[in-house]
């Protein structure tokens, strides 16, 4: 896919993007604290199945289960060097699900490390890190790069830069905001699409973070400097904490969407759902889109 294409689709409308992954592989057995790629490599029907499911909804863009598949995350794992045999084989399932109906974004995230002089991450090993997963994410075929759940600007950054030494497809960014529009390692709201935009991203916004509910004033003034798409793809509301460390979130699929309708009338053109949401919450948002037109 290129630029102009995404642009051309963007300016159709309302962008549909998929829901959740982690939260509904919790609910399919996924053991908390393992490595999510390696068990959606020995359990692919499950994630095959979710992401039939989004498509059936209306999703038009689904993100590959590539989220943690660089080699800074993987060495945790003791898969760092599994790196192109799993990339190649997590976008397939992807592409197995879609077959055609929707596009898929390889997804790219935070490493969790702060850069210097804040942390002890460099720009240049950051670099270096999302050139090579990007790499891979274009030689399995994916149609255009979803980079989210992202602490900073900076991070941010360095997956444009590396993007565009390694190919030309569109990148979308979403970063983790606070209520207030400010980034957990730094940045707000609009210096976020202010920077990001002129770096060439094709669509910048927020995802995770909050839930729709709390995020008007944000989506608001990003649109307010924005030349390019605003991202919305909230979780579904704030979750309760259980005394077993599961996060339960308490938000229903019918006020997620009235709220996301608030969100499209501050300026969101890109709409999906995090943590805690499902095939339901994009079927509503797709009905939603549908009394738009």
């Amino acid at each position: 896919m290129t630029k102009q294409e995404f642009a051309d689709l963007a300016g159709k409308g309302l962008i549909l993007l998929d829901g959740a992954t982690g939260s509904n592989l919790i609910k399919a057995g996924m053991p908390r604290g393992t490595c999510t790629e390696k068990w959606v490599l020995e359990h692919p029907d499950v994630l095959i199945d979710l992401q039939k499911a989004y498509v059936q909804a209306g999703s038009q863009i689904v993100f590959a289960p590539t989220f943690g598949v660089n080699r800074f995350n993987m060495e945790s794992f003791g898969l760092a060097g599994q790196l192109e045999p799993m990339i190649r084989r997590l976008v397939g399932f992807s592409q197995e699900a879609v077959g055609g109906k929707a596009l898929i974004a390889g997804d790219i995230s935070t490493t969790g490390q702060m850069l210097e002089p804040r942390g002890t991450m460099t720009y240049e090993r950051l670099l270096e890190i999302y050139s090579e997963q990007i790499t891979l994410l274009v030689e399995a075929g994916v149609d255009l790069l979803g980079a989210e759940t992202l602490m900073s600007i900076d991070e941010a950054m360095a997956i444009l830069d590396a993007a565009a030494s390694v190919c030309d497809l569109p990148v979308m960014c979403s970063l983790t905001l606070e209520a207030d529009g400010t980034a957990l390692y730094g940045g707000s709201a609009v210096e976020t699409m202010e920077t990001l935009q002129e770096m060439g991203a094709a669509a910048v916004g927020v995802n995770c973070s909050v839930g729709p509910d709390q995020l008007e004033a944000v989506i608001a003034s990003m649109k307010s400097v924005a030349k390019v798409p605003v991202i919305a793809k909230p979780n579904a509301g704030l979750p309760t904490i259980t005394p077993e460390g599961e996060a339960i979130y308490r938000m229903g699929s019918e006020e997620f969407v009235r709220y996301m309708k608030v969100l499209v009338d501050a300026g969101a053109g890109i709409i999906g759902g995090c943590c805690g949401t499902t095939p339901e919450f994009i079927e509503g948002l797709a009905a939603m889109k549908q009394s738009l037109l």
